[in-house]
């Protein structure tokens, strides 16, 4: 074939893919407008509903047993439980399937259970497990609360300019912390049949670090606050807990939640109840029927398995499903998109939430993540669905308007003073909380980060408002992330394909030309990490192991995430070429791919989620702009 064929037959196989990708995503829309994919994360969600409901006193022998069968079927060959598909096994996670097992009747002789314990002990037993595994085994005499890290309740006192106050922490850390202050003081001991020995590896605690340390220094802390909770008074504290369970009740979402993640929402519902709060109660009961609504049951050949979402991401997931349904050619005014338009529209939010107490005067606009999320708007699905909204053809074009007008206000107030975007809060930058020895897992503050940043500046572009001083701003703060090889990090996806997947495109929208050195070292980073089969794929590993950026088993969604920031450099190279043909190549029979791996992230390095709508939604974009380009 000559170039000009070879061309061609490219474009009509990438028109073949996208009209296949689109059939299939329209069978996935509900019927009021939105899109849902499974978020996909790991069994500690399983194990720890169990313990919950364990705790609770509700805990039944079909849920043990569907749940059971789940977190079985989970386990790999070396006896481990992994917090991704393809990663090393976890201490604290294969700890706490074992725990939920046992629950369960699994008895500690069996090989699997066995074969976990072993690793367990191998890797330095419970000892070593994080500080939220050994909370659980506290509540039901495993551990002593005498060897847990103290957070006392009088923090809710704080205000929020003193250090350690509770908006100090990002807004899933805050709305975890205060109700496990009162869990803490509280201490509570509901015992169960069963002991953890053969989970002990019987190592001596670690030793302090140096006191002129931040660690060192906060253990110390740790051990005067241990201190005064021992004393038979302490001034203030029942008004201290009986303030923060007000402060739990007043962020509960509409649909029972707290945030709509599962670490806050288990926790306040622990502290609630050991409060007083009867399984009656309207706000526990809510709490409860809300969890029902994140359960998964499915029908396996060994029998009905049942599993806990983390969290539910519809508004975003119906962002980029529209971004990507336009970007594949699908009409403005098509049913299916001003349907979708109409669903996100009346998400929108209209009150203030815990971003105010940074932000006190700016007016509320923007969007959350899930279908009950008022509290906690973020900037992340903002920018995307005004980048999307803006494409549409809605008869109502007035209110259509509006929304992004307010959305894009909003957007503007949320900019933290370095430039950056942060997703939930502005200037949330204090590192002191990240030194505290109860915060041994996942990051607890929420800085600006390249993504996020990224997504609101393409967005500012987009609307042709570029040359503003916030964008110029944000464009700057970009420039000055970039790392030295030319990669972004990435956040909330996995990594530095996810953050220079959108550092480009956000920088060519707000005007910065394809030859600009931050452009050209971006696309000479991707160019050397493509895969011998054309396409990308980054291992959440590289989180830690800095080697492993941009290295891993190809997947659609990164590959995708690669393709787009090529293309909007203006990239006309093979390798474009062979990033197309691997999609191609690789796209199942229904119009969907194949994408087991984890590419989203909740706390790199320690916490990862598999977005099951992302594995088609970002091929369209990167597909369907591909095909924009060759017939312009």
């Amino acid at each position: 074939m000559t170039i000009t064929e070879l061309e061609t037959s490219r474009v009509s196989a990438a028109k073949q893919a996208l009209q296949a990708a689109v059939e299939h995503l329209r069978g996935l829309q509900s019927d009021r407008g939105w899109w849902k994919g499974e978020l996909e994360t790991n069994v500690t969600m399983d194990a720890e509903d169990l313990l919950l409901r364990e705790f609770l006193g509700i805990r039944t022998a079909s849920e043990t047993e569907e749940a059971a069968r789940w977190i079985r079927s989970q386990q790999r060959s070396d006896g481990t439980w992994a917090n991704f598909f393809g990663g090393p096994g976890d201490l604290s996670t294969t700890a706490e399937a074992w725990i939920a097992l046992r629950l369960a009747g699994d008895s500690p002789h069996e090989p699997h259970m066995a074969k976990a314990a072993e690793f367990v002990v191998s890797n330095g037993g419970l000892e070593h497990s994080r500080v939220f595994t050994r909370i659980w085994l506290a509540l039901f005499g495993l551990w002593s609360w005498d060897d847990l890290p103290t957070l006392p309740p009088e923090m809710i006192f704080l205000p929020s300019w003193f250090p350690l106050n509770p908006y100090d922490f990002a807004c899933w850390a805050r709305q975890t912390i205060v109700p496990l202050t009162i869990v803490g003081t509280l201490r509570p001991c509901r015992p169960v049949p069963f002991g953890v020995a053969e989970l002990l590896s019987g190592s001596p605690r670690p030793r302090l670090d140096a006191p002129w340390t931040w660690a060192g220094a906060f253990q110390r802390l740790d051990k005067v606050l241990y201190a005064y909770g021992k004393l038979p008074v302490h001034p203030g504290r029942t008004l201290a807990m009986r303030k923060a369970a007000e402060w739990i009740v007043a962020r509960q979402e509409a649909d029972g939640s707290w945030g709509g993640i599962q670490p806050p929402w288990v926790y306040s519902l622990l502290a609630l109840h050991l409060l007083g709060y009867s399984l009656d109660h309207p706000v526990v009961k809510a709490g409860l029927k809300g969890l029902d609504g994140f359960i998964i049951r499915e029908d396996t050949p060994d029998g009905v398995v049942r599993r806990l979402e983390a969290c539910q991401s519809p508004v975003w997931d119906t962002a980029l499903a529209l971004t990507g349904m336009l970007d594949a050619g699908v009409a403005a005014d098509d049913p299916a998109v001003v349907r979708a338009a109409d669903w996100l529209l009346g998400e929108e939010i209209d009150i203030r939430g815990d971003w105010a107490v940074k932000r006190p005067k700016l007016a509320p606009g923007g969007w959350a993540f899930e279908f009950a999320n008022d509290l906690y708007p973020d900037t992340d699905d903002t920018s995307e669905i005004v980048l999307a909204l803006r494409r549409i053809a809605h008869p109502d074009r007035d209110r259509l308007d509006a929304a992004v007008r307010r959305g894009v206000d909003w957007l503007a107030g949320m900019q933290s003073k370095d430039g950056g975007w942060g997703a939930f809060d502005a200037d949330n930058t204090r590192e002191v909380p990240r030194k505290l020895p109860f915060c041994d897992f996942g990051e607890v503050i929420d800085p600006p980060s390249a993504d996020v940043t990224a997504h609101i500046v393409e967005m500012f572009g987009a609307l042709g408002r570029g040359s503003d001083e916030v964008c110029r701003r944000g464009v700057r703060w970009l420039v000055d992330a970039q790392e030295p090889d030319g990669s972004w990090f990435g956040r909330w996806g996995s990594n530095y394909v996810y953050g220079t997947g959108a550092a480009v495109p956000a920088l060519i929208s707000a005007g910065v030309s394809p030859s600009a050195s931050a452009i050209r070292r971006a696309v000479r980073w991707l160019e050397e990490h493509q895969n011998p089969d054309g396409g990308w794929g980054e291992d959440m590993r590289s989180y830690k192991d800095r080697s492993l950026a941009g290295r891993g088993d190809s997947t659609a969604s990164q590959t995708a995430w690669a393709l787009m920031a090529l293309l909007a450099a203006d990239e006309r190279t093979s390798t474009v070429d062979r990033g197309v043909d691997w999609l191609c190549a690789t796209q199942l029979d229904s119009g969907t791919w194949d994408e087991p791996q984890f590419t989203g992230t909740g706390f790199p390095g320690d916490f990862y989620i598999n977005y099951h709508l992302y594995r088609i939604v970002f091929p369209l974009s990167a597909l369907g702009r591909y095909v924009s380009r060759g017939s312009s």
